[in-house]
């Protein structure tokens, strides 16, 4: 699944194609993926692009429209779902069937864009609101681990709220906007903690050390992934990881030196994560879920 990093990119990729450009096309492929019906997709047509933005995860285009005013069309892109950018956009319309294709979107220079979404289980949202804060997922996104908000104070507030393991209060997105299973892992690697440490065992100190890994992990992701294609961005996300989707290989070191351990895996039912013992446990492996003892 795209996090912050990624969804950034695409954002700011989108937003430089796009901004004072009128959209001339809006077809719907997947009528699953759409989730509003008022204003209808076909609203945005001849209207100019005012900007791209972020909310956590999701996307949203701003179009000021002639009939409707504003209008946002904000999508997320779920665990399988994707951008396709097009330089010279298919003259084709996009047609509901066996295509991966959702929602396409053409502007008055050639160019434009599908949104994909692989595999059966189909969970890419798409609406078309008057104000992004209408869908409920973003109305209700906690803080933006980048923006200036995002403090050290504000973080110890957040883990003190409830007794958690900070591995899931990282990935609450009604907390933290924008970390997925990816980054978390990276974090605390990082931040040299165990997933499963409990948040109210967080002091001072070592709040200081998990906010300063958000900050620095995301930072350094966010521009890796700026100014690369759309198409590029999967790969290199999955290259710039250290521990996550690295099971079994050599873990490169909370701080970049190899601490000669290898990266452990723990597996739930639909998901997975990945920690080194030596940078995170003192050394002790997590079985799995039901064996952690919730590590300090």
């Amino acid at each position: 699944m795209p996090e912050l990093p990624e969804v950034e990119a695409l954002a700011r990729f989108v937003r430089g194609r796009t901004v004072g450009r009128a959209v001339t096309r809006v077809e719907v492929a997947a009528i699953s993926a759409l989730k509003t019906f008022r204003p209808p997709p076909t609203a945005l047509r001849d209207g100019t692009v005012l900007d791209v933005r972020r909310h956590g995860k999701w996307l949203d285009l701003t179009v000021a429209t002639p009939a409707d005013g504003e209008l946002h069309l904000v999508w997320h892109l779920a665990r399988a779902g994707w951008l396709r950018w097009y330089d010279a956009l298919p003259e084709r319309p996009a047609r509901p069937g066996k295509s991966p294709i959702a929602l396409r979107v053409g502007f008055d220079d050639g160019t434009g864009f599908d949104l994909t979404e692989a595999g059966t289980r189909k969970r890419l949202a798409v609406h078309v609101v008057t104000d992004p804060a209408d869908v409920p997922p973003v109305g209700s996104l906690g803080v933006e681990p980048l923006s200036d908000e995002f403090t050290p104070e504000r973080l110890g507030t957040l883990l003190a709220a409830r007794n958690q393991q900070v591995k899931g209060l990282l990935r609450d997105q009604g907390t933290i906007a924008g970390i997925g299973n990816a980054y978390s892992d990276e974090i605390l690697l990082v931040a040299r903690t165990s997933p499963f440490a409990p948040t109210r065992s967080y002091d001072a100190a070592r709040t200081a050390t998990l906010h300063a890994a958000i900050r620095a992990v995301l930072t350094e992701a966010v521009e890796t992934a700026s100014g690369r294609p759309a198409a590029e961005l999967k790969d290199a996300k999955r290259r710039g990881m250290r521990v996550h989707g690295r099971t079994g290989l050599p873990c490169p070191g909370w701080d970049g030196t190899p601490c000669g351990d290898t990266v452990h895996e723990v597996s739930f039912a639909d998901s997975s994560l990945q920690y080194c013992p030596t940078c995170q446990t003192g050394g002790r492996p997590l079985a799995d879920r039901r064996m952690s003892r919730l590590l300090r």
